[in-house]
């Protein structure tokens, strides 16, 4: 429910209550572009569009690291195609104008070209996709049945949720997953770095994978021979994990590290190197919008949620995936993303950077 300058107590109450009538749940936004869900909602598509741009995987891998790794029922290309791509694109540049040239909100040229090309989605039989009968991609593949761990120990560093959670799974896989003191100097058959503690023993002697979250592999490992993974908690709800290399990644440790993965039952995705890989790019950029709406005062944290997940179908929203990922982790890959592209877009916002500092 949006209410103007001028517009009268009463009448917000009786449009309230007629939304209230017709069992629906009514949240308030302010009068700025896009209201509430659709300024939320900018990120999914724009940040995809920018993955796509930089080569960073092709867009079926896009949408399906989305619906297999967040839980999206739809991953942004799919979502363009349905809603109508120059629909969408329309919607872009109102936005960008509209806002005096906010660079989070700034058009893709990939669309522009689409859209002078006729393929405007499913209404036109191309867009992203190719509709022929109905269909345009093959059903999602049932995840690998979890186990094989045989003891085999891995060490997990770090003590972000997702850290806390990989030790979970792996134990339930049959590993001997332990934090570093945990290993009493046994050279572990794969090492995991989801920030290491600079008091903990060093991560060395097995192969190592790196969170790349406030950093990517180049970044983290120079020259070095680790691999690098990203995901997002909550893991349960989850069946891909993303993993990267760098040219002098040893084999030994991206074998090992999609196999274990495989082993917690999960599909891997191979991506370009970047902070926060894909699903972590766009995720932690919906959670950023929504810090920067609710500090600007166009809705609320509850309100937020319920819009995204009532009004868009998202898995949960953006203050449920911030609570679950943990704000120092959504930081550090903005920060990350800011310091390697060097762009204003992933600057973060004033509530989250205080937030990271509270958690």
């Amino acid at each position: 429910m949006i209410g103007g300058l001028e517009s009268s107590d009463e009448a917000l109450a009786t449009a309230r209550a007629a939304g209230e009538a017709m069992g629906k749940r009514v949240i308030d936004a302010a009068d700025v572009p896009g209201f509430l869900v659709n300024r939320c909602n900018r990120p999914f598509g724009l940040e995809g569009q920018k993955l796509l741009t930089e080569r960073a995987t092709d867009l079926e891998a896009i949408d399906r690291i989305c619906r297999l790794g967040g839980g999206f029922r739809m991953g942004p290309f799919e979502l363009s195609d349905l809603v109508g791509v120059d629909v969408g694109f329309e919607i872009a540049k109102s936005f960008y104008e509209l806002s005096f040239g906010e660079p989070r909100w700034r058009p893709s040229p990939i669309v522009a070209k689409l859209v002078a090309a006729g393929r405007h989605g499913r209404k036109t039989s191309r867009g992203w996709y190719t509709y022929e009968d109905g269909r345009y991609r093959p059903d999602d593949p049932p995840a690998p049945e979890p186990g094989g761990g045989d003891g085999r120990l891995v060490v997990i560093a770090g003590d972000l949720p997702v850290a806390e959670e990989l030790r979970g799974l792996a134990a339930g896989a049959g590993y001997a997953a332990v934090e570093p003191l945990g290993a009493e100097g046994e050279v572990p058959w794969l090492a995991i770095d989801c920030g290491a503690d600079p008091d903990d023993p060093p991560l060395q002697g097995g192969p190592v994978a790196v969170l790349c979250a406030d950093g990517s592999l180049h970044m983290l490992d120079p020259a070095g021979g680790a691999v690098g993974f990203h995901a997002l908690p909550p893991l349960g709800d989850t069946t891909l994990v993303e993993m990267t290399r760098s040219a002098t990644t040893t084999d030994v440790a991206a074998e090992r590290a999609e196999a274990f993965f495989a082993n917690l039952g999960r599909h891997v995705e191979w991506v370009q190197d970047a902070p926060g890989l894909v699903l972590g790019r766009i995720v932690c950029q919906l959670v950023n919008e929504a810090c920067f709406a609710v500090t600007e005062g166009v809705g609320t944290p509850e309100d937020i949620d319920d819009g995204m997940v009532l009004g868009l179908n998202h898995p949960r929203g953006p203050f449920a995936w911030l609570e679950a990922i943990g704000a120092p982790h959504v930081l550090a890959v903005l920060d990350a993303l800011r310091a390697e592209f060097g762009e204003e877009r992933y600057r973060a916002a004033p509530l989250l950077r205080r937030l990271a500092v509270e958690d």
